[in-house]
């Protein structure tokens, strides 16, 4: 009997069907509520409790918060309407099936696999987020990142895997389910955010409408770094606003969710999700935690400001905000995966980085330094995102031929990978000579004094970045096409496209 039920809940599992390797059908198409929903259930959550926060601890000044997450949160949504939308509708494809057929399997397979272990790192820092409200009522010390905390207890370990499992299971049922979760949740998170922030207003001397902006400057967003923080500016705010998501918009991983989309337009539901989440949250949690550090308190995490400001309802809104973050990453995390394991049933694969995912969760570092890993993994896969942009819409305007890879049966584009490793080696330059010690000791005294006088943050090399990759994947594919001759036949590429 149980053998039965067990078989038939495998079928069941097996039968889940994403379009992993092929266009999504016009019957599955979703209109702007399911978008609406998706990215004000993403972004308002679980990053905003603890971003927020380190925009406090590295003593960013009112005007350069607000006008830097004005300005970049702007830039993001342009990028994602402009960019990511577009290529997502015309294709109708996953990121991952779009790279094999414009760099090929091999560099697909690496990415893939890079990817998906940043998006399980992703996923585990909102399992963290959840499991800092979760905790509370139980009486579970939540760790200290400050006190220099390494691991988690074991009481604490044991809710990351409850947590984990939810939100593995809610991932493995696919877009629909999730698109569903957000849409009955992102209403109701919106409101928390802001009625905490609120709430605690008056204890940080903010009585009227009148005394926000003294307040906000001399006792949230003072100028002055926590601790050994470092300085924030406007240009790190509005860089950070843009770079935070760069991989999904920029770096166009969100076709894979905009592959579902009725027409390019709803890219624009993304302006939900920014100015709701990393904006407004962002502002609200600043709140938080400056209240709550004005109270005598110490480590500030997203359960225990959200606990200070919301009371019940901010720790309950505090695990919710962890799960829609952590549900649509594990997915794309999954998809991911399955490029390297193409034998594997999408929900088998899902699985198995839901358990990396818990892993990652029980490591406090991840959160402590999440502003840092958002800039590197921004960084590294942005490069593939402008190869696709380029060779779908400027390529075939330039007389280049688009999926060369595919149309040649090349194992991999080297092009692509020569370029990847170009535009990423010159970050890792610009950032490393004033950051990292080994290669600061090797061009002491080496280098020009214009380009030493150089200081890149990595919140500042996206645009540049960004020109470098595209100028050198152009020059390399001229090379390649100009010079190489196939005896293949090109095979036209069909895309689905919204009526």
């Amino acid at each position: 009997m149980n053998l039965g039920k067990k078989s038939t809940l495998i079928e069941r599992l097996d039968a889940l069907y994403e379009y992993d390797r092929e266009p999504v059908t016009e019957d599955k198409f979703h209109g702007w509520k399911t978008f609406i929903a998706m990215f004000s259930g993403e972004h308002i959550a679980g990053t905003e409790f603890v971003l927020g926060p380190l925009m406090v601890m590295h003593g960013v000044s009112a005007t350069d918060f607000f006008v830097g997450l004005l300005v970049g949160n702007f830039l993001a949504v342009l990028s994602w309407a402009f960019l990511c939308a577009p290529v997502g509708v015309k294709t109708r494809l996953t990121i991952y099936w779009q790279l094999r057929r414009i760099c090929g399997p091999y560099l697909t397979i690496a990415y893939s696999a890079f990817y998906a272990i940043i998006l399980c790192l992703l996923a585990g820092a909102m399992i963290n987020v959840a499991v800092t409200a979760v905790s509370i009522p139980f009486g579970i010390p939540n760790p200290d990142y400050g006190a220099g905390d390494i691991i988690p207890t074991l009481p604490w370990i044991f809710l990351a895997l409850m947590a984990g499992t939810v939100i593995a299971a809610l991932a493995v049922l696919g877009f629909e389910k999730i698109a569903h979760f957000s849409k009955i949740c992102a209403p109701w998170m919106v409101l928390v955010f802001f009625a905490g922030a609120i709430a605690v207003l008056p204890d940080l001397g903010c009585t009227s409408v009148g005394d926000f902006w003294r307040i906000a400057n001399e006792k949230i967003f003072t100028g002055v770094p926590i601790g050994d923080s470092s300085k924030y500016t406007f240009w790190h705010v509005m860089g950070f606003a843009w770079l935070c998501n760069a991989t999904q918009h920029i770096g166009m991983a969100d076709i894979t969710i905009f592959r579902y989309a009725k027409t390019w337009t709803q890219g624009f539901a993304s302006a939900f999700g920014m100015y709701l989440g990393h904006f407004g949250a962002w502002i609200c949690s600043g709140i938080l935690c400056s209240a709550y550090l004005a109270s005598g308190n110490s480590n500030p995490q997203p359960g225990n400001i959200a606990l200070f400001g919301a009371g019940f309802a901010g720790a309950v809104c505090v695990v919710i905000a962890g799960w829609t973050t952590a549900n649509p990453t594990l997915y794309r995390a999954g998809l991911a995966i399955q490029v390297a394991t193409p034998n594997w049933k999408r929900w088998k694969v899902t699985f198995a980085a839901g358990l990396f995912m818990i892993m990652t969760a029980c490591i406090p570092a991840v959160n402590a330094n999440l502003d840092r890993i958002v800039g590197y993994y921004g960084l590294f896969f942005m490069p593939l995102g402008a190869f696709i942009f380029i060779d779908i819409w400027i390529f075939p305007k330039m007389g280049l031929i688009s999926e060369y890879a595919e149309k040649t049966e090349l194992k991999i584009s080297w092009p692509a990978t020569c370029a990847w490793i170009g535009a990423l080696s010159f970050s890792v330059f610009l950032y490393g000579k004033d950051n990292y010690s080994w290669l600061k000791h090797f061009l002491d005294g080496r280098l020009p004094t214009w380009l030493a006088d150089i200081k890149a943050d990595l919140l500042f090399l996206v645009a540049p970045e960004w020109i470098v990759a595209v100028t050198l994947y152009v020059v390399f594919a001229l090379i390649q096409q100009k010079t190489t001759q196939s005896n293949n036949p090109w095979k036209e590429t069909s895309y689905e496209t919204s009526p």
